[in-house]
């Protein structure tokens, strides 16, 4: 609560989530006819089936868990055995079946069941009242209220109710007095012991949808309804103290108090929740902080900066909102546009707030380039010709609303571009008009086309360029037109097979993309002045599109439900994959990371990870009769969160090859620290030489403790097995070679030296000097020993293969037996061989070395 950030996300379910309730070890969640117990608020380890009919009310009590469905069936589980267990280690036991109807079903799973006919006690509320052992009471929609020992399945009490049925009960701080809300919207503080109404209020908002009772103090209880509203009422005076209007967008869902602080969290089903803080006088309260997304499903997506780390969405609920894509913190919510600051300022004269609220935001663009100087922001709205500007910065609505001099009585604004610049923006119109404005002042600057008129349809697409030197737009007359931006004159036209549905233009490279009314793409040059690439392959309308960074993908989004990526280079469809809700938004990062998309009754905004920068994929182009596999929505399911690299993209991953060639020269690639001190081992044990002595073992005490018993015993200090053992070397041990010299004497008689040689890898620095002293006799080893080592490392050179750790292992080696190799005339002769060898290796690599120092040395010279 005090940073409202995510703590934790469970993993998804089957179906959508009904209610939810938790105590101090599980959350539970109903979905559908199953009820579900989280653990570590993330995976499902239990189970509950038995319902019949959707599940609508959880209460935990205790070591039971509570549950009624919309049929009348009221089940009791047993947490601790109740359930379908998930993990193993959950011990279970045989829980009581206990039945109140005759056709209530046996389960081992079920505690106690209990069915009512919903036709005279429909249960829509429960409750368990504070201090009241093993009851529950139970509120119906018909207005009675019951009284149930869940332990002895006794009905204990009724209540007649108020003739209003029964939506919410909540335990008041008092002992035996419990908040009702009802259907008619009264609320009745009763006290359950004693059978007496000890108040009641009634506000006119509709039905009581939650009730809340401030704990800290002051004698509080907060009602919500249906229209987003909360009510404050003050129990010792009896009368309503203050209210927050429009507190949510929709119907308050819950609201709760924290215990013993001046806060309140409410959440709705307009996707947010909020924190109010009750320090104003007379009641009030302040809204504290809140985390929000939208309320309507997001239309209109765009990435805004450079850097690909916020999104700009605009959505049904009127909205224009920044995600980051880092963290939450960063969120931005520049608010709903109202049609005038003057008219707001009289919104207590009698204004509605619907009235002052612009309908949703159909087009926006948006540019960094001069947003600190004034709004770098400008939208279109739905029915509207007006197109508003937006700050950024002061997450606001700007001060200028755009709106052309002359244009038709029902004319809208359908499309928005910004210039490359921030300095103007370029706005198209159902009318055929395109304008351009100045956005620092937000004055008309002119129009184009001959009498005012640049389409005789709707224009569907504005862009301009990068220069500032062309501006294009396109519109339902089927003509794409290319504009001089400075004169406003026409110099070419271009007609097209279909009407263009929208429009996108790839700055850097110069390429426009057009979505055509026949599910069809047409990619034009801006230089040529000419369709260079045509695409078919949707089959629905498609709603929007965006360029990679470098401008070689086109990722289209149609209402096909699939979503689909072009290589422009190549002319071919790379990448088809099909989702459960079509897309209507799509924009990809400018450092090309992620995808994000918007889709058909969702709220949320879609991030989807860029496979080509996290390792090879093949981009072969898709056969013409390719069927694309659904992804799943949000992508998060228990089975696999991570998405798996097909075969046939595997098999064709290129596999290096561990040597290019025999006339080259391969490192080993390992770590310089296990060949680079193989020289300087010695001033290496020197430095890392203790500097105290061993310390002795302490002396015995001068009174030996003795063991009680009848003979008097010594009692012994307990040794350790390192003590026990001998420190006398059998006389066998001395003279066993190790596994290194074992595999070298057999790989002079096999010859091959791979597998000493890896023996070798696997040492350290000291084992390898360990392993290279027993070569010789004295070491446990024989002259063959020190003859198989040099034709290993001959061997090492002749192939060319970890030539740094050749060199590192013989220097080790003459340094060691360079004196008794000098009176071994075999081993002599060997050595004059890998001598010869050497220098030969060593002039071809000084040879390459010159000729690429005198290559790069010209280089320097030539370009001074």
């Amino acid at each position: 609560v005090s940073r409202l950030g995510i703590v934790s996300v469970s993993n998804s379910l089957a179906d959508d989530i009904t209610c939810l309730a938790a105590d101090r070890m599980l959350v539970f969640a109903a979905s559908g006819k199953i009820i579900y117990a989280f653990a570590r608020n993330k995976e499902v380890v239990m189970r509950y089936h038995g319902h019949k009919q959707e599940v609508r009310l959880l209460l935990p009590l205790g070591d039971q868990l509570i549950s009624a469905d919309s049929g009348g069936d009221v089940v009791v589980w047993s947490i601790k055995g109740g359930g379908e267990q998930e993990e193993a280690g959950l011990q279970s036991h045989s829980p009581v079946l206990v039945s109140i109807t005759v056709c209530s079903l046996p389960s081992t799973d079920i505690y106690l069941r209990l069915n009512f006919d919903p036709g005279t006690f429909d249960v829509s509320a429960m409750m368990h009242p504070s201090t009241y052992l093993n009851k529950v009471l139970l509120g119906s929609s018909q207005g009675a209220l019951q009284l149930w020992n869940i332990k002895t399945s006794k009905l204990l009490f009724t209540f007649p109710g108020w003739s209003a049925g029964v939506t919410v009960l909540q335990q008041s701080p008092a002992v035996d007095v419990v908040g009702v809300g009802t259907v008619t919207g009264r609320i009745i503080i009763h006290n359950i012991r004693i059978d007496e109404t000890l108040m009641s209020f009634t506000q006119d908002w509709g039905p009581i949808s939650t009730l809340a009772f401030r704990t800290d103090g002051p004698p509080i209880v907060a009602s919500g309804s249906p229209q987003g509203h909360i009510a404050f009422w003050d129990l010792e005076s009896r009368q309503l103290v203050a209210q927050q209007r429009h507190a949510h967008r929709t119907a308050v869902a819950a609201a709760t108090f924290l215990h013993g602080e001046p806060l309140l969290v409410t959440n709705g089903a307009d996707n947010a929740i909020k924190v109010w803080i009750f320090e104003q006088e007379g009641g009030g309260a302040r809204l504290l902080r809140c985390r929000q997304g939208h309320s309507g499903p997001p239309t209109t997506i765009h990435h805004h900066g450079n850097d690909g780390k916020n999104i700009l969405s605009a959505g049904q609920d009127g909205t224009l909102q920044s995600f980051s894509t880092v963290h939450e913190r960063f969120n931005k919510n520049l608010g709903h546009g109202s049609v005038s600051k003057k008219k707001e300022k009289k919104k207590k004269k009698g204004l509605s707030y619907e009235e002052l609220r612009l309908p949703a935001i159909t087009a926006l663009a948006s540019s960094i380039t001069r947003q600190s100087d004034w709004d770098g922001i400008v939208a279109c709205h739905r029915g509207r010709l007006t197109a508003t500007t937006w700050s950024y910065q002061r997450c606001t609505m700007g001060a200028h609303h755009l709106k052309p001099p002359f244009a038709g009585k029902d004319a809208v604004a359908t499309a928005v571009d910004i210039t490359s610049c921030g300095n103007f923006a370029v706005i198209g119109s159902s009318c055929g008009r395109v304008d351009i404005y100045n956005l620092q002042s937000g004055l008309h600057r002119g129009c184009y086309g001959d009498g005012e008129k640049a389409h005789s349809g709707v224009v569907r697409g504005v862009a301009t360029d990068s220069l500032n030197q062309l501006t294009l737009s396109c519109g339902s007359d089927w003509l794409l037109k290319f504009w001089r931006f400075k004169t406003r004159k026409q110099e070419e036209m271009l007609k097209l097979g279909a009407a263009p549905a929208l429009m996108r233009l790839h700055r850097d490279s110069g390429m426009l993309a057009m979505a055509l009314d026949d599910f069809t793409l047409a990619v034009v040059d801006i230089e040529t002045r000419r369709i260079v690439r045509k695409f078919a392959g949707h089959h629905g309308n498609i709603t929007d599109m965006t360029f990679s960074p470098d401008g070689r993908w086109l990722v289209t989004t149609a209402m096909d439900c699939t979503i689909r990526t072009w290589d422009l280079p190549s002319g071919s469809l790379v990448d088809c994959f099909l989702v459960a809700m079509a897309a209507v938004g799509v924009s990809m990062s400018p450092t090309g990371d992620f995808l994000a998309t918007a889709h058909v009754d969702s709220l949320g905004i879609y991030l989807w990870n860029n496979r080509s920068l996290c390792g090879p994929v093949g981009l072969r182009p898709l056969p013409a009769d390719y069927h694309p596999v659904e992804e799943t929505l949000p992508g998060v399911t228990e089975e696999d969160t991570a998405q798996e690299v097909t075969s046939e993209e595997t098999d064709d991953a290129y596999q290096s090859a561990e040597q290019l060639g025999v006339e080259l020269v391969t490192l080993s690639l390992m770590p310089e620290s296990r060949w680079k001190s193989l020289l300087h081992l010695d001033a290496i044990k020197k430095r890392n030489k203790p500097v105290a002595p061993p310390a002795a073992p302490p002396t015995a005490p001068f009174f030996l403790p003795t063991v009680p018993g009848l003979m008097p015993q010594f009692q012994l200090p307990p040794t350790t097995k390192q003590e026990t053992e001998s420190k006398v070397l059998p006389w066998g041990s001395l003279a066993q070679r190790s596994e290194f010299g074992s595999a070298l004497e057999s790989a002079l008689e096999s010859g091959s030296f791979d597998r000493p040689l890896r023996l070798l890898k696997d040492c350290g620095p000291a084992g390898v000097s360990v392993e290279l002293t027993c070569l010789t006799a004295g070491g446990g080893g024989t002259n063959n020993l020190l003859l198989a080592f040099i034709l290993m490392i001959d061997r090492m050179l002749a192939t060319g293969r970890d030539f740094d750790l050749a060199h590192a292992y013989l220097a080790l080696f003459l340094k060691l037996h360079l004196r008794m190799l000098s009176q071994d005339a075999v081993a002599m002769e060997a050595l004059l061989r890998l001598s010869s060898r050497l220098e030969s290796v060593w002039a071809d690599l000084q040879a390459s070395f010159n000729q690429s120092l005198c290559l790069l040395s010209y280089t320097k010279s030539a370009l001074l």
